[in-house]
């Protein structure tokens, strides 16, 4: 991926070793001295979930419970190594795309904050730790992101790649695409009006699969304007959203497969969402909550 074509964006705050990273050993949450394993965080968020809790404040409870307050004092000069380039180039051409997307459609696009962080992070949604992954906070309207996750997709999850790291930060924007939209929001509503969030065709899940088709949109978009895709990129992303599929990674986690306890889709699904988006290039092919089959 050329992915130096990007124009570089203002909007990524470095926070590594600004007091709200390490101490956690292989980036665990840590409670009480004891590392909380990725088992433990899919249960506590299954637990939210299931209580309709934001499962992104009980982690930032607990981890608050352990070590105390710790707000991240944020730099507002992003660093300039090689990994913080690439993220300014991918958040910058997705701040393009989107700004035109919303401009043909009679909208104003609010470009999101990218956060850069080390072992855990303070956010609005609460203290989260790097092993809840990537993730994108709708009350302050920022993407959080601890590099190190993309070393995890390398070595465990065998999704190695430039475009499959774009794809993870894409898949997060779209996130923030939706609560421009107020789609987050009447999910939200759907929350508290008691309707299934989880599950193999719960709200949920057809949220984050619209995300990942917001993803595809942008890439297309992006290989339209800077035609900077190479031979095997598109095939990295789809190795990404394959690997990350709720079934594979309960059937890597725990053995067996629980479709009642989705939260974001699975293989198939994540690869075809992606690339529904990627070949259309268009938001309204993205409708996952009203699709028939997903």
């Amino acid at each position: 991926m050329l992915w130096k074509k990007g124009r570089r964006s203002d909007n990524v705050v470095d926070a590594r070793g600004d007091g709200g990273g390490g101490g956690y050993g292989g980036g665990g949450l840590r409670i009480g001295g004891k590392g909380l394993s990725l088992g433990a965080v899919v249960l506590i968020v299954g637990f939210g979930l299931l209580t309709g809790q934001d499962p992104m404040q009980i982690l930032g409870q607990l981890a608050g419970q352990a070590t105390g307050p710790a707000p991240v004092q944020q730099r507002s000069t992003p660093a300039t190594d090689d990994q913080t380039e690439f993220v300014r180039s991918i958040l910058g051409d997705t701040e393009d795309t989107w700004q035109a997307i919303f401009k043909e459609g009679g909208r104003q696009y609010e470009d999101p904050t990218l956060v850069l962080f080390n072992g855990r992070v303070n956010s609005a949604c609460g203290l989260a730790s790097s092993a809840v992954g990537p993730f994108y906070c709708p009350g302050d309207r920022k993407v959080y992101l601890d590099t190190s996750f993309f070393n995890e997709m390398s070595q465990r999850f065998q999704a190695a790649g430039d475009f499959a790291q774009a794809y993870v930060i894409a898949h997060e924007v779209g996130h923030h695409v939706q609560t421009l939209l107020g789609i987050s929001r009447q999910v939200d509503a759907a929350r508290q009006q008691g309707q299934r969030m989880e599950g193999n065709n719960g709200l949920l899940v057809r949220q984050e699969l619209q995300a990942d088709c917001f993803a595809g949109v942008w890439a297309n978009h992006a290989q339209q304007r800077l035609n900077w895709l190479e031979a095997g990129d598109v095939e990295e992303a789809l190795n990404a959203a394959n690997a990350i599929g709720d079934d594979r990674l309960q059937e890597q986690g725990q053995g067996r497969v629980v479709p009642d306890s989705f939260t974001h889709g699975t293989s198939a699904q994540r690869v075809k969402w992606f690339k529904t988006g990627f070949e259309s290039g268009q938001l309204d092919r993205c409708d996952t909550f009203n699709a028939k089959q997903l």
